[in-house]
């Protein structure tokens, strides 16, 4: 087969056509990169590249440095609104700090993240305390300096794929600011709260991705965004409560998203998604990460032949056995193995589960990449 450019690889997997090789994605979207630690360990073990620039303070998790991308012959390259010029991070004593949404987190002794501390909506509050809440202003001109150029930039000057990193993370975002446990009680028993809670982050990540969407919608080949809706061995609740409580709100944001692009949408949902997946697909989901395969039901070769027609698969490489404790050899057979199952007829782009954890020595870092490198015919 002629070989690919980059984006012709991605774009070929994501049409569900067979590429050159498996496309790759490493530090792409804000579920795809390196924990700082890792990606400082792979630096040295390299012996170049630039320290990465933190992306989110509470993952630890970091931009790479280009040349490390460029050579591990990465396909994708991602970017991000940037951070607000009034009301962002506010660092507090005894390592904590408050993000723009008022929420407060503490890095644990011996933590490499930060954990969730304050939750500033928590207790028992009305949709009044709802709606006086000092939220984010999502038309912050410092979200949106330097979008379109970024855009333009790896769009013309680069044959790489280009990533949009949109924010769409309703769930999460109640669960952090109500606490995990209201939240909980809410979505069993007080759905007005639920619903108000959902409507307002809601309201508030639509307009600062639409302004962002205006101004970028014609450069960019896929649209990243995360909301977790899985846990280990299921669904955060039942796919009934699902689809009544939150998908609306998901299709909301993805019909907003049609509306500016035309470009491949990816949706980011650790564990135990099966039940769901239908759901994904019937919202205009193009593409699912990060392929839990360690979760319940998220077998590859079942999830292949269920919804491979649908939906492609970016992820898969594990990050809980695999990648951290096994050998290069056996790092290197799991993405051969993947990229069988996976990558036949298309739809598959390699990735870890997840962002590459501290515990990945780079050694095996390297071994997924070698292994995509030299996978041209695998999936055939």
């Amino acid at each position: 087969m002629q070989s690919m450019t980059h984006r012709e690889r991605v774009l070929a997997a994501l049409n569900h056509q067979e590429p050159d090789r498996a496309p790759m994605d490493l530090g792409a979207a804000r579920f795809t990169t390196m924990v700082k630690p890792a990606y400082d360990r792979l630096r040295a073990k390299l012996g170049f590249g630039a320290p990465g620039v933190m992306l989110d303070k509470m993952q630890q998790i970091v931009e790479m440095d280009e040349a490390v991308l460029k050579y591990l012959d990465v396909d994708v390259r991602g970017f991000a609104p940037g951070a607000p010029d009034v009301g962002g991070d506010v660092d507090l004593d005894g390592d904590r700090y408050r993000d723009e949404w008022g929420v407060v987190r503490r890095r644990p002794e011996g933590c490499e993240y930060y954990e969730l501390c304050g939750s500033p909506l928590a207790g028992a509050i009305t949709s009044a305390d709802v709606a006086r809440y000092p939220w984010p202003d999502p038309t912050d001109a410092g979200r949106f300096r330097g979008l379109r150029e970024r855009a333009r930039e790896l769009k013309e000057e680069t044959d790489y794929a280009v990533v949009f990193n949109a924010r769409f993370s309703m769930v999460h975002m109640t669960q952090y600011l109500r606490g995990f446990e209201d939240w909980y009680t809410d979505l069993a028993g007080n759905h007005d709260l639920f619903t108000c809670m959902m409507e307002a982050t809601t309201e508030v990540y639509l307009e600062m991705s639409r302004r962002a969407l205006e101004l970028v919608g014609d450069l960019i080949d896929v649209v990243a965004w995360g909301d977790d809706v899985g846990l280990q061995d299921r669904p955060v609740c039942s796919p009934a409560s699902y689809r009544k409580l939150i998908k609306p709100y998901h299709a909301r944001a993805l019909e907003m998203v049609r509306k500016y692009t035309s470009a491949k949408i990816l949706y980011h949902s650790c564990g135990s998604t099966y039940a769901l997946l239908n759901d994904f697909a019937e919202i205009g989901v193009n593409a699912v990460n990060p392929l839990q395969v360690t979760a319940r039901h998220m077998e590859p070769a079942k999830l292949k032949a269920e919804f491979g027609g649908r939906l492609s698969f970016w992820g898969g490489i594990d990050t809980h056995r695999i990648l951290p404790f096994g050998t290069p050899e056996q790092v290197r057979d799991e993405v051969l193995r993947m990229i069988g199952i996976m990558g036949k007829g298309g739809g598959y782009v390699v990735a870890a589960v997840h962002n590459v954890q501290p515990d990945v020595p780079p050694e095996n870092v390297l071994a997924m990449v070698d292994a995509v490198r030299s996978s041209q015919g695998v999936a055939a």
